[in-house]
């Protein structure tokens, strides 16, 4: 399934804003300009800018057009209010990334699994632990968990490549939402064997369980960073009482 017109445009100017292309500061190109450019309709454009709006990178200017307000952070920098996998945030961070499948087994909910990760007693899931590195360093763990009715295809082969491009383009699965914790807990002894802590004894956990547009929790995940190379960014807008 293609994705959508909007989302082809909003990834082609993410891109563009973040190469320089539209300098920061500066007023991104008209309505009419894009939707010529991209041959869509003006809402369509607003549909991906306002994407882009939400995660920090553009902002609307109500009769002035769109201003760039994206800079780039230092290190690695995740988003909490948007789903992206490994390889998107790679490419937004432009750096080099890899992955190492660690375990990939099948497994079955029990009860005290059930209640720390939604799925319901006795469902088949598929187990994936995997090293994320950026840049040739090992900075995450992935232990991920995947309905398997809902992913039948899912192989170690792509584990190792993204799988949300497995769902989204193979699969035609709408990835819709996550909710999401984040905590600091003591480093494992597993998180150590892998990953070159400098020093520290924890790490930044994000907890986060996700649906497709079903409302079907396809997905529980645990991610571990390395605290150093943590950062996650959200984009807060102020909301006056009574306005």
């Amino acid at each position: 399934m293609p994705r959508a017109k909007f989302d082809e445009i909003y990834r082609d100017l993410k891109l563009r804003i973040e190469n320089d292309e539209y300098p920061q500061g500066e007023l991104l190109p008209s309505e009419n300009e894009l939707a010529a450019t991209y041959e869509c309709s003006r809402n369509t454009v607003r549909r991906a800018m306002a994407q882009l709006a939400s995660e920090g990178y553009v902002q609307p200017m109500h009769g002035r057009g769109v201003r760039n307000i994206y800079s780039p952070t230092g290190g690695a920098t995740f988003i909490i209010g948007g789903i992206e996998s490994f390889k998107e945030s790679a490419v937004r961070n432009q750096r080099n990334a890899s992955t190492q499948v660690l375990r990939f087994e099948e497994m079955t909910v029990d009860a005290r699994f059930s209640e720390k990760s939604g799925f319901e007693i006795g469902a088949l899931v598929l187990h994936i632990i995997r090293l994320r590195e950026f840049d040739d360093e090992p900075l995450i763990i992935d232990h991920n968990w995947f309905r398997r009715e809902l992913l039948p295809g899912l192989t170690l082969e792509l584990a190792a490549g993204s799988v949300y491009d497995y769902i989204e383009e193979e699969l035609g699965m709408t990835i819709a939402t996550s909710k999401r914790t984040i905590t600091v807990e003591r480093a494992t002894a597993f998180d150590e064997t892998h990953l070159d802590l400098k020093g520290y004894n924890c790490m930044a956990v994000v907890t986060s369980q996700t649906y497709d547009d079903n409302g079907m929790q396809f997905e529980f995940t645990q991610s571990r960073h390395r605290p150093d190379y943590f950062r996650f960014q959200d984009v807060a807008t102020r909301r006056r009482q009574g306005a």
